[in-house]
């Protein structure tokens, strides 16, 4: 499973932190999207949330 994040395009919604706060935060500076943790097999439904409530569509989750 591969979790990319593309910056250009984060708003800061911060859709993906409160859907799932143990892989997602807010930068302190500019309140877009960082990784706190590799997503494991727990948070992956979270995770797929996440993805689909970008606002920006920022966030491409690759399954393999």
């Amino acid at each position: 499973m591969e979790l990319e994040i593309d910056r250009e395009r984060c708003v800061g919604g911060g859709m993906c932190a409160l859907t799932a706060p143990r892989v997602f935060d807010q930068s302190e500076e500019d309140g877009l999207v960082v990784l706190t943790a590799p997503p494991e097999p727990e948070d992956l439904d979270a995770v797929r949330e996440a993805v689909q409530l970008c606002p920006a569509s920022a966030l491409t989750l690759r399954e393999e």
